[in-house]
Formats: C-alpha cells, sequence, structure tokens
C-alpha cells in the first residue's frame, strides 16, 4: 500500500489542538517545548487554553498548526516505528501544511519551521490593510469556471483564485469589491453557494506581494536540506526534492493557488491508495475522499488516533 502523509493549514485549529498528546507522550510533549522556545513565548498556553480569537490569529494559528502536525508525526515514529523515508511514497500540504511537510521530511528543523510561519503568518496579515481584502468560497462551480468567474470580477481590482480545493470548492481572493462583485457572478452563473470567508487577509494571491518578499528574506536566513520524501509542491501539483526549488516554490505559493485537487490527483495517479492526515482537525481527510475516492483516508491527531494507526499495522513500504 502507497502511502501518502498530509498536513492541514488554516482553519483547523481548535483551542486545546495537541493538549492530550502532549499530556501522553513525550516525544509530542518535546516538539511543543522546541516551538515555544523557538519562538520566544509560551505558544501552546494560547493553543490549550485559548482565546480562540487570539489563537486564530494568522500569526499564532500558523506555527501552532505546524507544531500540533509534527508532534503527531514525532509520536508516530516513537510509538508506531514510522519512518518517512521509507513509509511514505509522498508527503503535501495545504498552504501552511507545506511547511510542516517539509519539516516533516526534514528540509527544515522544527525551530526553524515555527520561526518561518511566525514571519509568514504576520507579512501576511500586514501586506493588506484590515478590511480592504475579503476570501469567498464558490461552491458549485469547478476551477475553470471559477477563474473566470474571479477574471470577470476582477476590473480595476484584484479577484483570483487562491484556493482548488476540490471539484466544486474553489476559494477566491483579492480586493473586498471584486471578491463581492465576485460572489454575485458565481450565483448568476449557477454557484450552489458563494459566501465571504471569515478570514482576515486576502492570502493566496498578487495583494500578498509584500508577503512573498518577506518569506524570500527569510527563508534566506535559514538551512534548507533535500527532503528524505517528495514533497507536493502547492503550486505546481507535483513532487520537489531540490532545495533551491523548494524555496523558489514557496516564495511564489504566498501569492499563488493552492492546487490541492490537482495534488490529491497526482498522488492518486502516482499509486498512492492510502492518505494520513497529520495533525489537528480533519478538513483535508475529507476533501481527498472528494478528489480520489480510492484512496483510504485516515487522520492522526490525538492519542486515540495514534492508537487506532498502531492497530492497524500502519507504516507499509511505500
Amino acid at each position: 500500500m502507497s502511502t501518502a502523509f498530509i498536513f492541514p493549514g488554516q482553519g483547523s485549529q481548535a483551542v486545546g489542538m495537541g493538549k492530550a498528546l502532549a499530556e501522553n507522550f513525550a516525544a509530542a510533549r518535546d516538539v511543543f517545548t522546541e516551538v515555544d522556545a523557538a519562538l520566544g513565548e509560551h505558544l501552546t498556553r494560547i493553543m490549550w487554553e485559548g482565546p480562540a480569537d487570539e489563537l486564530t490569529l494568522t500569526a499564532n494559528a500558523q506555527p501552532a498548526l505546524m507544531a500540533t502536525s509534527l508532534a503527531a508525526l514525532r509520536v508516530l515514529e516513537a510509538e508506531a516505528g514510522l519512518n518517512l523515508a521509507r513509509d511514505a511514497a509522498f508527503v503535501a500540504g495545504h498552504s501552511l501544511g507545506e511547511y510542516s511537510a517539509l519539516a516533516a521530511a526534514g528540509t527544515f528543523t522544527i525551530s526553524d519551521a515555527a520561526r518561518l510561519l511566525r514571519i509568514r503568518g504576520r507579512a501576511m496579515q500586514d501586506a493588506v490593510p484590515a478590511g480592504a481584502g475579503a476570501m469567498a468560497a464558490l461552491l458549485g462551480l469547478d476551477y475553470e469556471q471559477a477563474v473566470a468567474v474571479a477574471a470577470e470580477a476582477a476590473g480595476d481590482d484584484v479577484c483570483e483564485a487562491a484556493n482548488d480545493n476540490a471539484g466544486g470548492q474553489v476559494v477566491v481572493s483579492g480586493s473586498l469589491k471584486a471578491v463581492e462583485r465576485a460572489i454575485e457572478i458565481a450565483k448568476a452563473k449557477g454557484a450552489s453557494r458563494a459566501i465571504l470567508l471569515p478570514v482576515s487577509a486576502p492570502f493566496h494571491c498578487r495583494l500578498m506581494e509584500p508577503a512573498a518578499e518577506a518569506m524570500a528574506a527569510a527563508l534566506a536566513e535559514v538551512e534548507v536540506k533535500a527532503p528524505v520524501v517528495p514533497v507536493i509542491s502547492n503550486v505546481r501539483a507535483s513532487p520537489v526534492t531540490d532545495p533551491a526549488e523548494i524555496v523558489r516554490l514557496l516564495v511564489e505559493q504566498v501569492t499563488g493557488t493552492v492546487r490541492w485537487r490537482e495534488s490529491v490527483v497526482y498522488m492518486a495517479g502516482a499509486g498512492v491508495s492510502r492518505a494520513v492526515e497529520v495533525g489537528a482537525g480533519k478538513v483535508l481527510s475529507g476533501l481527498v475522499r472528494r478528489i480520489a475516492k480510492e484512496i483510504q483516508v485516515s487522520a492522526v491527531g490525538t492519542p486515540e488516533d495514534v492508537a487506532a494507526f498502531i492497530a492497524t499495522k500502519a507504516a507499509p513500504a511505500a
């Protein structure tokens, strides 16, 4: 059975995530301690005690989700004998989850990933004045239709396809007025739903160019190693292993479309028959089921999930 390990993005955060892992496994506690030390603050206190609106802040949610994913992965390594180099065909993550995937594959240290995501979160938040941008989910339109809607809505503003999440689930991003126009155009073109998303900035569009520049500078300051397993790039929807190419694509990712649907289609076509979502929530599990029904999906984010992973004798040879 060929297995991919996948890592969630923003929106999967919840107060309490990772706490039970830390309470039950030293390997998880070590990850959270390392992240707190790297950031010079007790991010885990916000993760486990809230308030939710503070955890949801982009600069907190991004490193927090990575920490939870890497804590769960380290537990699988310690308790289930997981070895990504041996047991995974690919790793992949959604938006910030790509950093989690890269840390899992040894491209970044956990400390560097935490610091990069703190910079990324702040830079993305600061790139556009509050209230000037927006994102909207267009449901019931395919990717090509959503791209056409965004182009028609843009006018002299910005409106672009930000996330191709699954068939009939595309997110557009850009200037508030343009995104509001996209909602009305999408409804007129037969979208089953078109709704503004509760986000703090218009991610993954060219309004994020200042954040892309910040990430280029930040990535230039860290050691980037070749991953032990191919990583599916968000913007390319295909594997990447060269460190210089990884950096280039991560910079492009800030303003580029997250091609999650195509990434899953690629993995399915390459023979992946099982996907394990590592970290908080089960958002990606649901998307994979919609995109490639032939892929068996599970999630590992709690001690019970770890026990289930062990019970099914997971970590097969890829």
